[in-house]
């Protein structure tokens, strides 16, 4: 979704601490963003681990999104970036109809959306390494 709202300001990639094992995202979560008119070209599940190799692109922020990573030891970010916890109810451990469960994966969607907007916006002087943690870790509470 960042890549989709800030039209190139930033480059984000997604990980999670334990990935599903086929490596491919929740169906419920690429309907939900197809139906926002967001690309899941290329999307696959991997985990956060690969963002610690060598090769991998240089981080200055991280942020985890779901309630389960904020009690998790997240892995060694080379180049330390900030980081910043953003937590949301995992939509994909929801029950009920499809019907409530692609519900689910909206309202999350909307929310992390909310926080993006307004993180996008932001003045460029707003993104240098502490004010950028800072500025995060606050749009947690929004």
């Amino acid at each position: 979704m960042l890549n989709h709202l800030s039209h190139g300001k930033f480059k984000a990639y997604s990980a999670g601490s334990s990935p599903r094992e086929n490596q491919k995202p929740n169906p419920l979560a690429i309907v939900t963003l197809q139906n926002a008119g967001i690309s899941t070209e290329g999307l696959s599940s991997k985990s956060w681990d690969v963002f610690a190799e060598p090769n991998a692109p240089q981080m200055d922020l991280v942020i985890t999104v779901c309630d389960n990573a904020a009690g998790e030891v997240c892995p060694y970010w080379p180049g330390q970036p900030a980081t910043a916890h953003w937590g949301y109810a995992d939509p994909s451990e929801g029950t009920g109809s499809d019907t409530e469960k692609l519900e689910a994966f909206k309202q999350t969607l909307y929310q992390i959306k909310r926080r993006l907007e307004i993180f996008t916006n932001l003045p460029s002087s707003s993104l240098n390494k502490i004010a950028l943690e800072h500025t995060a870790r606050e749009l947690a509470d929004k």
